[in-house]
């Protein structure tokens, strides 16, 4: 990442913790402040949360603890292109892990492994999408791809290339 944007969004991130002190700011508001703080870096990275913690007067243990416990937080980058892969009980039964192994093959991710290096995707495994009809089924951002075959994936993926 260039380091003028970083510098420019640590300020960024400053002046949003300013807004906060001031009164009616709602400083006792952490999820707030990580919220926000995601939109304009597009994930926790170390530094940030630090900052967040010195500047709000929150022990960085109580900061970590809120952005582990919630699935909204992020600690590593993410992918432009969000994949959602759901292993729910309609989904599992009808090959949803066959299609799995198809997007970590066309996302030529490794096990373990869930964003591309380029920052393309991110690959999410999900306990339910609500589409038990469409099954199996994933969901790339917002749109819903379902009754999928593996052979199928390798298209949808090129897609959002």
């Amino acid at each position: 990442m260039d380091e003028k944007c970083v510098d420019r969004d640590m300020e960024r991130l400053d002046e949003m913790l300013e807004e906060l002190d001031e009164p009616g700011g709602g400083k006792g508001s952490l999820i707030a402040i990580l919220q926000r703080a995601q939109e304009l870096f597009g994930y926790l990275p170390r530094e940030v949360l630090i900052r967040i913690s010195e500047r709000a007067g929150i022990p960085i243990s109580r900061v970590y603890g809120v952005v582990t416990f919630y699935s909204q937080f992020h600690l590593e980058p993410r992918g432009r292109n969000i994949i959602r892969s759901c292993q729910g009980t309609a989904c599992h039964v009808r090959g949803a892990k066959a299609v799995l192994s198809e997007l970590r093959e066309s996302l030529g991710l490794e096990e373990g492994q869930t964003t591309t290096p380029d920052l393309s995707f991110t690959l999410e495994t999900v306990a339910c999408i609500g589409c038990c009809g469409l099954a199996p089924v994933i969901m790339v951002n917002e749109e819903t791809h379902g009754r999928l075959v593996p052979g199928a994936v390798r298209e949808i993926v090129d897609c959002y290339r």
